[in-house]
């Protein structure tokens, strides 16, 4: 087993209260991911095909800053199905009864894609996210919003100037799939970063992280680093994977923090939401509305409204039904009574070591 991680050194702490960016706004050293080093597994889930490390950069005065690597196995893509049969390739027979056979193939690098998601440098917070933890159901009325959920995030100072920077078009200008500019009741639609749009094979947290003509990935504003890779860029894709669809709407408004902040005066922002999106979505990806899940987390991952939009067939992170809640209903709840979110209970998901989980059990609600 390796070892935990360590104290969080100085600079970790600064990075922690910018939301983990450089306060000059500068890019952080490049390097490759070779440069890694692996300390421990976070988690893993062999059902998604998916791994998360707790890694580590050694820099040249010997300290080492934090990072987590995801490294996540892509979808097969229609079109090389056929050269997955006929191209050279191990082919180990495992089992044979019958009509059954089960080989293990080792197929060509071009043909057995990992998508390598890198938060770098990573706070503790990133770390403690991806750890694998215990879950418990929370079941939240109006009261504990008001005397405990919602004075633990006042007290959070998490930064989101990432999503500030997509809205103001600081950030990820090329990416916007739709925006309505209405500071009321307009947002802005991106792809989001668990959609694997077969464009380039690595990327780093922050959106829109597109390789350039030295095979680097540009990014970023959620980390502002530049994270050259040691790989040659891929060849423009055939046609862009849509099993795994998945996008994003970021209101404009931002004092709407989640759903508990919603009343009737915004079904006009949540309707365009949901109309715009899928006519937006239809019109450059032909994916149609009744193939779509649109829903709302709560409690969401950061204190911005935003929207997930993602392919039905896609069992996305988070679209279960403790924590999603389709916009359709929310919008028809909200028709029928505009405080519904204000009164009902809502019942969310917390791991075991998150802090808000702990004011719950002090409060005696666990």
């Amino acid at each position: 087993m390796a070892e935990g991680p360590q104290p969080k050194r100085k600079r970790e702490e600064e990075e922690e209260k910018n939301g983990g960016t450089d306060t000059q706004g500068g890019a952080t050293a490049a390097f490759a991911l070779s440069d890694l080093r692996v300390r421990r597994v976070l988690r893993e889930s062999a059902r998604d095909k998916i791994v998360f490390l707790h890694a580590e950069r050694i820099g040249l005065s010997g300290e080492g800053t934090d990072a987590v690597v995801i490294l996540e196995k892509t979808p097969f893509q229609e079109e090389k199905i056929p050269d997955l049969l006929k191209k050279p390739m191990n082919a180990e027979l495992q089992m044979h009864n019958d009509i059954y056979c089960t080989f293990y193939l080792s197929p060509p690098p071009e043909l057995s894609e990992i998508k390598a998601t890198v938060v770098y440098p990573a706070t503790e917070k990133h770390i403690q996210k991806y750890l694998r933890q215990e879950v418990h159901l929370i079941r939240e009325t109006w009261e504990d919003y008001k005397n405990i959920t919602l004075p633990f995030i006042q007290s959070q100072s998490f930064s989101i100037q990432w999503v500030y920077n997509i809205l103001e078009k600081k950030a990820e200008a090329d990416r916007i799939v739709h925006e309505n500019p209405d500071p009321s009741n307009g947002f802005v639609l991106v792809p989001d970063l668990k959609w694997n749009q077969n464009q380039h094979k690595y990327s780093c947290m922050a959106p829109g992280s597109l390789y350039n003509s030295l095979g680097s990935c540009e990014c970023c504003v959620r980390s502002k680093a530049l994270l050259p890779l040691s790989v040659s860029p891929p060849s423009p894709p055939v046609s862009l994977q849509l099993d795994d669809l998945y996008l994003i709407a970021l209101v404009h408004r931002r004092e709407i923090k989640s759903l508990r902040d919603l009343t009737a005066e915004h079904l006009p922002l949540l309707r365009n939401v949901l109309q715009e999106g899928k006519e937006a979505i239809v019109k450059r990806f032909g994916v149609s509305g009744s193939q779509l899940r649109i829903y709302l987390h709560y409690q969401p991952s950061y204190q911005h409204l935003h929207v997930h939009f993602t392919a039905l067939g896609y069992d996305a992170p988070g679209s279960s039904v403790e924590r999603a809640h389709l916009l359709a209903d929310v919008i028809d709840n909200l028709a029928m009574d505009s405080m519904y979110y204000q009164k009902r209970a809502l019942t969310f998901p917390l791991r075991a070591d998150e802090p808000l989980f702990k004011k719950f059990q002090e409060a005696g609600k666990v």
